[in-house]
């Protein structure tokens, strides 16, 4: 088993109002990962994923694609300070 990490993810483009969040939300418990989702006043995404290595990969892949009404521009990732998740949460309504 590879170590955990955690990243942040910025998503631009058409994603929201597409189901963007709760489809992420399905993607991260099918891959145990952790974490939250929630939009932003400025139109973007907004992530902290947590989990196994190979797992928080697959899902920033999915991210740049996104669920099929999204148009998903760029994906800005960065590294997350040391922190403890122990569900993903879909933040927000809607």
């Amino acid at each position: 088993m590879s170590e955990s990490v955690t990243r942040r993810l910025r998503v631009y483009g058409r994603v929201q109002g597409v189901w963007f969040r709760e489809s992420m939300r399905q993607e991260a418990q099918a891959l145990g990962i952790t974490g939250w989702v929630r939009n932003r006043l400025d139109g973007t995404v907004e992530a902290v994923i947590q989990g196994e290595a190979n797992a928080v990969r697959l899902l920033t892949e999915w991210t740049k694609r996104g669920p099929s009404h999204a148009e998903v521009q760029r994906v800005d990732e960065t590294e997350e300070p040391a922190g403890t998740f122990t569900t993903f949460e879909k933040l927000g309504t809607g």
